[in-house]
């Protein structure tokens, strides 16, 4: 029994230092810096709580407040919800349309993802969101769309409450000249007097927390109709990102094969009516979903287990000419480098003068890929997944499982293309592949 407590008291600890991150640190001052601002000003200066519109205002204030941060710790410490441990399906020949986590010891579920920053595999995950330093998912999709749909409606309240403040406070104090316009910041002429005058540092402090309440209501609003436009269609950010990918391989080896997305179920109330529920947290078990007629329960892990076949096949090999030390913005590369560095939490990698990294994608002076470890791992690899491709089946990539994977992002210039790839000692001149 002590021994549970002590396992229940870690857990919630570990929870809570999800705080101590830039992203709630600043989200949670921003909510807190328009909330109060807005109910300083209305009390003192806009709409005092004597009268019956300004007592309506206040408790609308606070009830804004409550359901934004009920909502957004519901997101962050309720969590997506995680593949468990060992997971794999009750069918043992299902495996092999899956993909496996060596880091969970476990199958990746339909619709499942493991994400690097929480390391555990996320169901049905959206994206890992550095605002709430945690990843939104299955149990914390609604909630994390509420948020960010009471955020900017409650910054509109803030923001209509600062413009009229600062309205109504220098109605009477600015003066037109023939070529000037003079501002007097002293006592307010007005009767009666408010108990605090509206002063220069009031007027500075209502402007910014408006600018901070306009950026908000522009900034989280168009994430908030991102995420509906994808909960409509019953997917998430990455499964639509994943159907392009589809759409790009089949016009690249010129397949008559079409990829249907089996989790739309045909209407968006009840691709709506899946995610938003009374009790906050999505239908099913996050395991197993309702499919389309004429889907396949694992159409989208088949297209998955392609894509990653392919883009192996596809992947061009680059060898590392300079030492990079892993930095986000390194000086020693050059201005551009420094200034072009990749906007994203995704990890960089260590490279010695030698080294030898699969690309993947790239930008125009950095590149993203996975570092060769073991080059005779990595042909086997090659081979099993240039057959798979050919052959059209899945991969199941088993061959890279021994491995620890060591992928991220590196300096363009510090690399240079192999001539000739191992496993088909010809040159990588991008020629279109057919099977």
């Amino acid at each position: 029994m002590g021994v549970l407590c002590s396992v229940i008291r870690f857990e919630n600890l570990h929870e809570l230092r999800r705080l101590c991150h830039w992203g709630p640190i600043i989200a949670l001052s921003v909510i807190a810096i328009c909330s109060a601002m807005a109910m300083i000003d209305a009390v003192l200066w806009y709409w005092p709580l004597d009268t019956t519109g300004g007592s309506i205002n206040f408790i609308m204030l606070i009830n804004w407040t409550v359901m934004i941060l009920y909502n957004y710790f519901n997101a962050m410490f309720v969590g997506p919800g995680y593949v468990p441990f060992g997971w794999k399906p009750e069918n043992s020949q299902d495996c092999m349309y899956l993909q496996y986590c060596k880091i969970c010891q476990s199958y990746k579920a339909p619709r499942s993802h493991h994400c690097r920053k929480c390391n555990r595999c996320v169901m049905k995950m959206d994206h890992h969101c550095p605002w709430i330093n945690n990843c939104c998912g299955f149990q914390n999709h609604a909630s994390f769309t509420l948020f960010l749909l009471l955020a900017p409606l409650g910054c509109i309240h803030a923001a209509f409450i600062f413009v009229m403040t600062m309205y109504t406070q220098l109605y009477n104090r600015v003066s037109f000249g023939w070529s000037s316009v003079r501002i007097d910041m002293s006592a307010a002429r007005r009767d009666p007097r408010p108990i605090i005058p509206f002063g220069l540092s009031a007027f500075a402090a209502s402007l910014f927390a408006l600018g901070l309440a306009l950026g908000t209501t522009i900034a989280v609003g168009m994430l908030f109709f991102i995420q509906m436009k994808v909960i409509l269609r019953n997917k998430t950010s990455i499964e639509s990102w994943i159907e392009e990918k589809a759409k790009d391989r089949m016009n690249y080896y010129q397949t008559k094969e079409t990829f249907i997305f089996p989790y739309d179920l045909g209407s968006k109330w009840n691709n709506f009516k899946q995610v938003f529920t009374w009790s906050g947290i999505s239908e099913g078990d996050g395991l197993e979903w309702p499919v389309k007629e004429g889907c396949h329960q694992y159409s989208l892990t088949i297209e998955q287990l392609k894509q990653k076949a392919d883009k192996r096949v596809r992947s061009v090999r680059y060898q590392a000419i300079e030492d990079y030390n892993g930095a986000c913005c390194p000086l020693t590369k050059g201005l551009r480098t420094f200034f072009t560095t990749p906007c994203t939490e995704e990890p960089r990698i260590i490279l010695c003068k030698g080294d030898q990294i699969l690309a993947t994608r790239g930008l125009k002076q950095w590149m993203y890929g996975e570092k060769i470890t073991d080059l005779a791992t990595d042909d086997q690899c090659r081979n099993d997944e240039t057959s798979a491709t050919k052959n059209g089946g899945p991969w199941t990539g088993a061959s890279s499982q021994d491995g620890k994977r060591v992928r991220g992002w590196f300096p363009r210039r510090c690399v240079e293309k192999c001539l000739y790839d191992s496993e088909t000692d010809q040159p990588l001149d991008g020629e279109k592949k057919t099977r």
